[in-house]
This record gives C-alpha cells, structure tokens and sequence, in this order.
C-alpha cells in the first residue's frame, strides 16, 4: 500500500464502470450475450488499467512505462478488426446483410469505446492525486456524461421526413409513391407483396442529406433494422421477396420497400425514424469551398 493505491484502484474502477455503461445489447443482437461481452469487459479492463497507470508512471519520472500507451493503441486497432472480420463472417447468414459501411461503423465504435475508458480512468486519477477524492468524483461525472453524448449519434429523423406510402403495381413494375422499386411478374408474388409489404418514403430535409441517404450502406442498414425487428417475409433462394430502396432521381427521396412478419407501419415507422446516420455514410457537399458554396 502506498500514496498510489487508492487512485489506481479507483481509476480502474471508475473507467471499467464506463466500458459496461457502454456495453449494450440491443436489436442489433451485438456483442452477443454472454461470451462477447465478456471480452469487451476484459479488454475495457485491460485499457482502464494503462490509463490509470500512467499517472503515477509520469509523477515518477517513469516516462518508458508510458510507452504502453502507444503498444495499447495498436492492440485496440486489432480489436477493431476482429469486430470487423465477426460481423462480416455473420452477415453471409443474414437474409437482410447490414452491410460494409455498418460493420465498419459498429467496429470503429468498439474501438472508440476503449480509448474513452483510457481517457476516463487518466482523468479521474489525475484529478485524484493533483486534488482530491471529490474532485475525483466529479471528472467521474462528467466523462459518464460525455460517453453518453459521444454514444447517442444522429439518427434518420433528425435528416429526413418519414411517410408511409402505399405499394402498387404499373403492370410487372412495383412502386412505392411513384418511385419505382423492381419488376415482379409473377401474380402470386404480387398478391404475396401487397399483403405482406409495406413502403415508406423518406424525403430529404436539406440538400445535403440526399447524398447521404443515397449511400448504399446507409440503405442497407435501414432495410436490416426493419428486418431484424419486424421480421422478414421471405427465405433464402427468393429473390423476388427481398426488401429494396430506390431512389427518387429528380428529388432525392428514397422509396423504401419491405416485407415484414409483423405489419405495424406505425412501429415501422420508428424503427427507420431510429436508424443511426452512419458516419462513413455522411455526405456534405455544400460544405465545398468554391463559388456558390456555403463556407
């Protein structure tokens, strides 16, 4: 026991309880309960105590044992990529993938994730040995609060206008509103279509947004939320039971079509108003600079 003790204890203690207050699963269905949640724990462990320990290591001069820090941030880019090689082995499996561009943004948050505990448990025993326990206290509050706003990103209702529309056939084609979806020419697909289908449009709420929503990954994240909340009304080998969005050329909106197993359009609606914007998805062309550019 020594001067180090308590604050080495309490920083770890303080940044493991950040990685599980981030740790959630919900209908994303990841990490999995419970063996992937353990190895986010352990690792949320493993990065509290490097932040921690470079305090004391600093005030002792120490300066090579801070080295580690620089071994942790590679260590932590491989976590990143074994989230990334899981979920796109997992998405062969999937009747609705989610796509590259969500993988990469789940694997890129699991990474994230781990230097936020190493910034938490480096500030608490900062603010520990430099002051005191309550001072301590405090920064624990605000890095619990600043991890809840870094978690909470933009979601499509901040962006676009969600209006359910009705589905209907112009001969072999099917349209959502009046922007066209697939070509469907067997009528019992299209009896099974209009029973079990639904569609949605979502209109752009500024100029920018529509190439955002034109993303192709942002697209398939809203079909694979749908599905893996409401159900999907198809099997494999069906490629005419696939939910699909297309694009409106001349405005930008997005006609989205799907099939679930539940037809709650009010819970649907939710559901595509709730799907996180995608940061690699985001687009900002009028953020250019050049003439007629807004700066």
């Amino acid at each position: 026991m020594n001067e180090y003790t308590y604050p080495i204890i309490f920083g770890i203690i303080v940044g493991t309880a950040v990685r599980v207050f981030m740790l959630r699963s919900d209908y994303r269905q990841y990490p999995t309960y419970l063996h992937g949640k353990i190895i986010h724990l352990s690792l949320g462990f493993i990065a509290a105590g490097l932040g921690t320990i470079a305090i004391p290591s600093i005030m002792e001069k120490e300066f090579t044992a801070v080295t580690f820090l620089t071994l942790a941030a590679s260590q932590f880019r491989e976590v990143r990529n074994m989230e990334r090689n899981t979920l796109t082995e997992m998405d062969a499996y999937e009747l609705v993938p989610r796509g590259n561009t969500y993988i990469e943004g789940i694997a890129v948050a699991f990474e994230s994730r781990n230097y936020l505990v190493i910034f938490t448990s480096f500030t608490v025993t900062l603010c520990y040995l430099a002051f005191n326990i309550w001072v301590a206290v405090i920064a624990t509050v605000f890095c619990f609060i600043l991890s809840h706003f870094l978690m909470s990103g933009s979601t499509l209702a901040d962006i676009v206008e969600v209006e359910q529309s009705e589905l209907s056939f112009d001969g072999a084609g099917l349209y959502v509103d009046n922007i066209y979806i697939m070509n469907i020419g067997l009528p019992e697909r299209q009896e099974e279509i209009l029973k079990y289908g639904m569609g949605f449009v979502l209109t752009p709420k500024s100029f920018s947004v529509r190439s955002t929503i034109a993303n192709l990954g942002q697209r398939q994240a809203i079909l694979h939320d749908v599905s893996v909340t409401l159900g999907v009304f198809r099997d494999s080998g069906t490629p005419a039971l696939v939910p699909l969005i297309k694009r409106d050329l001349n405005d930008g909106r997005i006609g989205v079509f799907i099939l679930p197993q539940e037809k709650d359009p009010v819970r649907a609606k939710e559901i595509i108003s709730a799907v996180p914007v995608l940061e690699n998805a985001i687009q900002m062309p009028t953020k250019r600079k050049g003439r007629g550019a807004k700066r």
